[in-house]
């Protein structure tokens, strides 16, 4: 991995590879906040959230690099300090939520196209995760780099795929609708949600060694984490507004496009990208109780990592089977995201800048 690619990319790739499973893959949470506003209110909307997050991801890496915070305890401890644990506790139930909804996103998915149980997709979703989390954070960070390029290139093949077959549909809706009002604070409540997942970076923050680096890896990151989501938008809109009620809007477009070959491929990298989500959050937890065996003089047990992976997906899964797909979306992602911007954003263009520029 070059030292180019390694301090001023991969923390965006490594953002995205965290956000995409529970954050656009599907399709679902980009309907859920950007597309009751029309096309243009949500590409208005997505553009704020990038920026939000560019921001932000700039702030909180420069205060991890100073304060050589690499896991979220640490890194909260000096952001918020007595008040640490409300965002643990907002954090633990995140995870729990997004995971909820990748193992709801993949047992769908692999029932749709394979014929076979929901149960299916969890249990591999499971197994993958508890393998990655075993070996730690130099394999998590090939893999989510490997995968986010290659999630890059099909996601522009999707674009173009989609763009040949109806554009016209696309172009006569972004003329037609008109901005829809509340884009400002979809954007808003999108980035809340989406930087709660920051902490799950911060394993990676220990390649940066400037100030420099930290602030351009962060702003660097916002654009590389949402141009996939942009483009998965932007099509999207070529079926506004029967769109909306498709629980999987992915698989709804995909059957349009009618290319069987194209739609086992995508499938796959998308599967994949459940997969880089649920790893990289269950690592930032796994990391969190790792530091507690490092302050108490001991080390985590290699057998802790997986077992925690394992415990987390089975509670998850209830979740997914007893509320959907759509409900944990609609009604979790919801509620917790002002959550996020209260415990995570404020703090940081507040006493996070004030120990990154004034406090020496």
């Amino acid at each position: 991995m070059s030292d180019f690619f390694q301090k001023y990319l991969l923390p965006g790739f490594i953002f995205q590879s965290v956000i995409i499973g529970g954050g656009y893959a599907t399709g679902r949470e980009i309907v859920e906040f950007f597309m009751s506003v029309g096309p243009l209110g949500g590409v208005l909307g997505i553009f704020t959230a990038m920026i939000v997050w560019s921001l932000t991801l700039a702030i909180s890496f420069e205060l991890a690099r100073r304060t050589k915070s690499y896991d979220y305890q640490s890194f909260f401890s000096h952001l918020l300090g007595r008040f640490a644990i409300l965002f643990e506790i907002s954090y633990f139930l995140l995870v729990l939520l997004i995971v909820a909804v990748l193992g709801a996103a993949a047992g769908e998915l692999i029932s749709l196209n394979f014929s076979v149980s929901i149960l299916w997709g969890t249990v591999g979703l499971m197994i993958t995760v508890g393998v990655l989390v075993f070996y730690g954070s130099s394999l998590i960070e090939k893999f989510l780099s490997l995968w986010s390029i290659l999630l890059y290139i099909s996601y522009g093949a999707f674009f173009i795929f989609c763009v040949s077959v109806f554009g016209d549909k696309i172009s006569a809706n972004f003329a037609a609708v008109p901005i829809g009002e509340g884009w400002f604070k979809g954007g808003m409540e999108y980035s809340g949600y989406g930087l709660a997942c920051m902490p799950a970076v911060l394993f990676c923050i220990r390649h940066l060694k400037t100030r420099k680096q930290a602030i351009t890896a962060g702003l660097l990151a916002g654009p590389i984490a949402m141009i996939p989501a942009l483009l998965f938008f932007i099509v999207m809109c070529g079926y506004y507004p029967e769109i909306i009620d498709e629980p999987l809007p992915v698989n709804f477009l995909l059957a349009i496009l009618d290319s069987p070959l194209f739609k086992l491929i995508f499938q796959i990298i998308l599967f994949g990208t459940f997969i880089e989500t649920g790893t990289a959050l269950i690592h930032s937890l796994n990391e969190r109780i790792a530091m507690s065996y490092v302050e108490n003089n001991k080390i985590m047990p290699r057998l802790l990592r997986p077992a925690v992976a394992i415990v987390i997906l089975l509670v998850a899964a209830i979740l997914a089977a007893t509320f959907g797909i759509v409900n944990l979306v609609a009604n979790g992602y919801g509620n917790l995201t002002y959550a996020f911007i209260i415990l995570l954003i404020l703090p940081l263009f507040t006493i996070g800048l004030w120990k990154i520029f004034i406090k020496v």
